[in-house]
Parts: structure tokens; sequence; C-alpha cells
């Protein structure tokens, strides 16, 4: 006779059906909740998981823990306190150096609060602007016009351009030594910049002519950058156009200047000074210095406007800086400008403000003298004799040094709306009819592949965003947005062509003009009637994305659920475009408090096109 099946020495058929059930209900919990609480901690991750398969051995299970981030039971945790200047025009963001982190709510615990890198600092850089000398209204504007352009073109390339009058002079110990010295008049100028640069703690001092063109990773840029000098430099070839160095050794320096038995004789501080207070840097080809002696010599025309009508003449001067800085900036991007079109069938009309944006900054801008070149760069292709600077619409994105990109990131609802031209859309469809995360699928499919994740496609959207050098190489707009922000300028460092009309005296107006480079394999071109159809539903697609509306707020958040990782990359680059703009009027708020205000952006509140700036809705 078989032996009969027995649970703990119980034959079962003296266990009625309730009791099996219990306790196979009783098993089931125990398994559950063993899983719950120490499968999370028995794994290894990160860096260690590797070298955990490769050993076979893992880690035993820690029953004490149960705070993992996967326990559905864990106490709640406050979110992290809001810093200075994290809100603006309906975007948020916390800076912190897990900004790398996928989701930023598993930081925030926030979904509308983004997770940012941590502004970056700017080393200061000063230049001198003597207030106390009696200049007319339209000298003051143009050189505070040159002033603008200096700050913006060191802006641009991560420094903090801060200009000093007479005001931080006279807070110096040594001001009053200085007046009680007879000097030449030249040198006792000279010597109120030094001053004023010994107030501030040393630094970085530069001629307000002196710009920097060159990209943004040159070695010479970046030595600055870093903001630690060695002793007190100098650039050979420059004259007194840039110096580097500490508090103490600029104060050294002022010393040996006051007591030097040259001081009567002498024009400029370098003459006072012995040769060995200064190391001399050889390399300058990164900078380009607009000084009397080299605009006389290598732009004959601007110094004679100069001498005939000063104003007109710094006029002209700074038109020509500005078109010297925009010629480097397209020469260093030699591959031309992409501005990114992924699902290319139906966005057109939803790029459109990033390929004007790429027309207009791939136009020459008006010069004085359009066939000249930078300083630093005699041998340059100006701008009007160099074929047309090439603009792509690639469906993918393309880490290549010498393209830069510019890009529309769409809310997933305005995705989906353009996508498949349907006038309304709702839960069901999208569940059913769409793929997730669609549109960082498409950027990066190239670069990526097909099977990595969302997650991980996040990562590499934040490192293509605000990674080192990123801003130099990338812009990356919103589609909700129906205006190109007006300070970008700030951004590229050189001001945007409003006028691009062109000089037809000098060159054809094709040779001007850059030229679209369509590729139907890329991005195909639709068809009349499908593209008659997309202004009003990128318009509709606008209005839901901000709409309050019970249902709009219903299907919006159904859409941004299905599509976690397209979502958290439309509010990083949001909020990252929003950051760099509140960074930058925060700072000249600041500014503009000293040396009488000149060096301001006077554009600033004025209506219309480029002057409006989309995010203040």
């Amino acid at each position: 006779m078989p032996k009969p099946l027995a649970i703990l020495g119980i034959p079962l058929r003296r266990v009625g059906p309730r009791r099996i059930s219990l306790l196979l209900t009783l098993v089931g919990l125990f398994v559950l909740f063993t899983l719950l609480f120490t499968l999370p901690n028995a794994m290894p991750t990160g860096p260690s998981l590797s070298k955990s398969i490769a050993d076979h051995k893992f880690s035993l299970p820690k029953y004490k823990d149960t705070l993992s981030s996967l326990n559905p039971f864990r106490p709640a945790s406050h979110k992290p306190p809001e810093q200075n200047n994290s809100t603006y025009g309906g975007s948020s963001w916390y800076s912190d150096w897990n900004w790398k982190s996928p989701f930023s709510s598993s930081v925030t615990l926030d979904e509308n609060r983004s997770l940012l890198p941590p502004l970056k600092e700017r080393p200061p850089i000063y230049c001198y602007y003597d207030t106390t000398a009696q200049r007319d209204d339209a000298t003051k504007e143009a050189e505070s016009a040159l002033l603008l352009t200096w700050r913006r073109a060191w802006w641009a390339q991560g420094f903090e351009p801060i200009i000093l009058s007479a005001a931080e002079a006279m807070n110096n110990p040594f001001y009053d030594e200085l007046q009680r010295l007879e000097m030449e008049p030249t040198f006792k100028k000279d010597m109120m910049r030094w001053l004023a640069w010994e107030n501030m703690g040393g630094g970085l001092l530069s001629h307000h002519l002196l710009f920097p063109m060159a990209p943004r990773e040159d070695p010479s840029l970046s030595f600055l950058r870093r903001g630690e000098y060695p002793g007190l430099t100098r650039w050979g070839g420059l004259e007194n156009a840039l110096f580097a160095g500490s508090k103490n050794t600029v104060a050294t320096a002022i010393r040996q200047a006051l007591q030097s038995p040259k001081r009567k004789s002498a024009k400029d501080f370098i003459a006072a000074v012995p040769d060995e207070t200064f190391l001399i840097d050889s390399s300058y080809q990164s900078f380009a210095f607009y000084d009397s002696k080299t605009v006389e010599k290598s732009y004959k025309k601007v110094a004679d406007e100069v001498v005939a009508d000063r104003p007109r003449g710094l006029k002209s001067l700074n038109g020509l800086v500005n078109a010297h800085l925009q010629s480097t900036w397209q020469d260093i991007f030699s591959g031309g400008i992409a501005v990114l079109k992924p699902m290319p069938a139906h966005t057109t009309h939803m790029i459109e403000l990033a390929f004007e944006l790429a027309t207009t900054i791939a136009t020459c801008s008006d010069s004085p003298i359009p066939t000249s070149c930078p300083p630093n760069l005699p041998k340059c292709t100006p701008c009007i004799s160099s074929p047309p600077m090439k603009i792509s619409t690639p469906v993918h994105y393309r880490n290549t040094t010498n393209l830069y990109t510019i890009a529309t990131v769409p809310h997933p609802y305005t995705l989906r709306m353009m996508d498949s031209l349907r006038d309304t859309i709702d839960v069901d469809w999208i569940r059913r009819e769409t793929q997730r995360d669609e549109w960082l699928y498409s950027v990066f499919q190239e670069l990526l592949g097909a099977e990595i994740s969302g997650s991980a496609r996040v990562v590499k959207f934040k490192d293509a965003v605000a990674g080192e050098f990123a801003t130099s190489h990338t812009l990356w707009l919103t589609a909700e947005k129906d205006t190109i922000p007006h300070d970008l300028d700030w951004w590229f460092g050189f001001e945007i062509p409003r006028n691009t009309s062109g000089d037809k005296s000098e060159a054809p107006a094709p040779a001007r003009k850059p030229k679209p480079d369509h590729n139907p394999a890329d991005s195909p071109i639709p068809g009349a009637d499908e593209l008659s159809r997309e202004p009003a539903l990128l318009a509709r697609a606008r209005e839901v994305v901000k709409s309050k509306a019970e249902r709009d707020v219903r299907v919006r958040s159904a859409v941004e659920a299905w599509n976690l990782a397209d979502t958290e990359a439309w509010r990083f680059a949001r909020a990252f475009l929003a950051r760099s703009r509140v960074e930058r009027l925060k700072w000249e708020e600041e500014e503009s408090k000293y040396a009488g205000g000149v060096g301001i952006d006077k554009r600033k509140g004025r209506g219309g096109g480029w002057l409006r700036w989309g995010d203040d809705d």
C-alpha cells in the first residue's frame, strides 16, 4: 500500500480544503516578502556587478537593511530644499553632482523639478574703463557697445567679464601714495587699472580691445579658466593687453613700480618694473588685440574713420570685431550646422525656428571690411570669400567636433500630435498605438544602437546638453516656444545678424548666404497637404502642454507616464536653457551698478521676434 502524502507529518487526507488554501497563501506571502527585502540588497550593482559575476561570488542577504530604494514601505522623505534662483518661466531645477541620474525625481522627489549639474565657476576677467574722462553722449554709447562685445565674447568662453573703474582704484591702499608721486600721465592712468585690479584680488586683467578667438577647448583658454596662475604672467606680442596673477604677486609688482627709479620717465607699467617681474607666455594665437597700432596697420579704413569721427569709427570697429568673432566661429565648425530632425515625416514646422537660427548664424555679418581677417589669424578665409556654410537636417545626433548641432526637443504630447497628424489624442490610443520614448530612440540610434534602454539614452542626452564643452557644440531648444531667445548672442559670443542683406558691392549675394543641404534619405520632404496641417497642430499642442483643463492634464499626464525618458529629456533641456539665462541676468543686474552701467545689453525689455524670451510665458 503506497505511503500517503504529508506536510509537516500531517497526512493530507486529514487537512481540509480551506486549510490547504490558507497554508499556500502563507507560503506565497513568505516568498514574496523574502524576495522584496533581501534580493535588492543581495545583488551587487554598478562596477562591482561585473567583478562579482566573474568571480561567481554574491554577497549574502542583509535582512536588517529595510530602507532600500526599492522598498515600497520605506519612510517618507523630505524633498531637497529649494536653491536660490532655481525657478524661471515655469521651469524649476535642483543643482547636484548626481545630475546624470536617469530620472531627476529619484533625487528631487518632484516630477516637475529637473536635476542639473552644478554651475561651473566662472573665473573673473577684468578690464578698466576710465569713468572720469569727459566724453560726449555719442562716444559713451559707442564705447559701451564695444565693451558689451568684449563682455559677450568672454562670457561665451566661460569667464565672468567685469568692468572696473576709478572707484575700485580709490579703494586701494596704494592710491594715496600714487597721488603724491610725480609721473607721466599715461603711466598714472595705467597704474590706476593695476590698483583697481589688485583691489579685486588679482586674477585676469584684460584690455577692453582684447578678444578670445579660438575654440572653447583651446589650451590657452582652458588654462585661463582653471584660475590658477603660478606667477605674474603677461603674453609676449600682446604688450599690456593681458595679465594673470594672484593678489600677492600683483601687490608686489605695484610696490616695485611705485619705487622704481624709472618712475618719472616710464610711459606704462611694464616699462617701470624690472624684466624679471613677469613670466612671459608666447602662446598668444588664441587672442585678437585691436589696439591702435594693429588697426592702423591692418584696418586702415576703420582707423581713418576713428580719426575723422570717433563715435562712428568706434561703431565701425565694433562691427569689424563682431564679424571676426562670427567668422572664427564658422571656421571652427567647418562641417556646418546640423538641425536635428528625428521622426522627420511631419516635424518640418516644429524645427522651423531652429532652422531659421541656423540660417542666420551661418550668414555673414555686415562688416566695414568684409575681406579682412582677425589679427591672430591673418591667413583665414573671410566669410564673404568662403563657400556657404552647410546646413543639414539629420535624423540622428552625431557627436562630431567640427559639426554644430541645433536641436528642437518636443514634449511627448507635441511629438505625438505632430507625428500622427491627429487633431486630438486620447489615453487608449497612446497606450495601444505608440511606442515608448521614440524621440530619444531616434536621436541616439546611430550612436547607441537599438538595444539600449530609455534610461541609458537619457544619460547620453544629458551629457550632450550639459557635458564638458557641450554648450559650445550644441544648443537644445524646446518646441513649445514660438520665438527664438533674444539673448543667444551671449551663448555664441557674437551678435547674431539681424540684417542679412549683405554687401553686394564686394561679392555676390549667394556667396554670403548659407546653402541648406536636404538629404531625402535622412529627412524626407512631406507633401503639401500634410505640411499645411502642421502649423495648426503645433499651435494646438503648445496650448495643451500649458493647459490646466482637466482633460488636457489627464491626457498629458498619461503621455508623460508612457514616455518617461522623453519627458525627462524635455524638462532637462528646458530647465538647462532657463538656468543659463537666469545666471546671466542676475550677473548683469549686479554689474549694472558699477562703472556707470557701461557694457550692458540695452535691448532688454524690448518686444518683438528676436527680442522676446519664450520662457517668459
